[in-house]
């Protein structure tokens, strides 16, 4: 130490340090206490919510701070990120709206972490930033599918109206090779249609505006349709396709069109990534409250690589790349996301070259509805 240099000069540099390092976040940060008064704000902060530091510091944050969702609707207190990290003690990153001074709303990706001092919170620190320039541009790109895909319904339903037509004989007799290349169209028509509705759903998802119609509805009823939907396809790659029964029928309250959809995309997914002579096998039963279902494959499997990113947007692991060339990787996106909306979850376990299994679970129907109830 410097003879000219004492503690306290030392302590004031490191704080004088520490300040400059703070005000030159690129971010918006804010430090609360324990009681979530706000201690500490960068200039970027200010200019992001614009207040002034005096209007921020010794606020209490989550009157400042209000989090709204994406319906413009604010966040209940205990739901919102700064709660549950200090709640949970863990790193919160998500993203939300906070209302500027001006009143607009602004989209903010956002990280709270809790400060701990022997394993009690003491305060919180929040880096936030401003991404309306990402959220627009993401509108952007889901407006344009939107309208891609049904600009694109029209001319295709065209298409597979008239090879049927020409398939059934109304416009007279056709060769083999003639009825070969009309029946090649009408599959590459189908995958098609299945791609553009996907891109469909997932437009709706993100956007909020995906409606789900709750009602009583058999589960087993719902399986056991679509397996017959899947069963020519699952014939002509010689794959047996079977459901293990519950013992009792399984109801729930939920949308039967979602759930087809979910159990479409993980029956397809299991024939298309299985060999020949291989099988799935779906099942169901009831655990905890909830309605649990599995589709198993004994397919190529999924890399231990590629488990984090499989239900991630166009994701496609290597080995599924390297025998299967054709593919969105936006099927199990799509489950996430469905089955989300039903308030459900979805978790798999893998093997490669062994198999997979994915699961469903849906809460079961309260005791206070009848199984009769349910519409056939």
């Amino acid at each position: 130490m410097p003879a000219n240099s004492s503690p306290k000069h030392e302590y004031e540099g490191q704080r004088a340090l520490a300040e400059v390092l703070f005000n030159s976040i690129g971010d918006g940060a804010a430090t609360t206490d324990e009681f979530g008064k706000i201690t500490r704000i960068n200039p970027t902060g200010l200019s992001i919510i614009g207040y002034s530091e005096e209007e921020v510091l010794g606020a209490w944050f989550p009157k400042l701070f209000i989090a709204y969702d994406e319906n413009s609707q604010p966040v209940p207190l205990i739901d919102r990120p700064v709660t549950r990290a200090f709640v949970s003690g863990e790193i919160i990153s998500e993203r939300t709206h906070y209302r500027h001074k001006s009143g607009r709303l602004i989209p903010i990706s956002m990280t709270i972490s809790p400060i701990m001092v022997k394993n009690q919170p003491v305060g919180c620190i929040e880096i936030f930033r401003d991404i309306t320039r990402e959220y627009e541009i993401d509108k952007m790109k889901s407006d344009f599918i939107s309208l891609a895909s049904h600009q694109l319904r029209t001319p295709l339903s065209a298409i597979k109206t008239y090879s049927h037509m020409l398939i059934d004989g109304f416009m007279g007799g056709l060769t083999k090779p003639q009825l070969r290349a009309l029946q090649t169209i009408v599959s590459a028509s189908n995958r098609m249609n299945e791609t553009i509705s996907t891109l469909l759903n997932i437009t709706r998802i993100e956007s909020g505006s995906i409606i789900v119609s709750r009602k009583p509805i058999s589960i087993n009823q719902i399986i056991e349709e679509v397996i017959n939907e899947h069963r020519l396809a699952a014939k002509d790659k010689k794959i047996s396709v079977s459901f293990n029964q519950s013992d009792k029928p399984v109801v729930i309250i939920s949308d039967a069109v979602v759930i087809k959809e979910v159990l479409s995309n993980l029956i397809s997914n299991g024939i298309k990534y299985t060999p020949a002579n291989g099988k799935v096998v779906l099942a169901l039963k009831s655990k905890g409250g909830q309605a649990v279902i599995s589709v198993a494959d004994s397919g190529v499997g999924i890399p231990e690589s590629s488990k984090d990113s499989v239900f991630t947007k166009f994701f496609r692991a290597e080995n599924v790349i390297r025998q299967e060339t054709s593919g969105t990787g936006l099927g199990l996106y799509l489950v996430k996301g469905l089955i989300n909306e039903l308030g459900g979850d979805v978790w798999f376990d893998s093997s490669e070259n062994k198999g997979s299994t994915f699961y469903i679970s849906l809460p079961l129907l309260p005791n206070t509805i009848s199984v009769k109830s349910v519409k056939k």
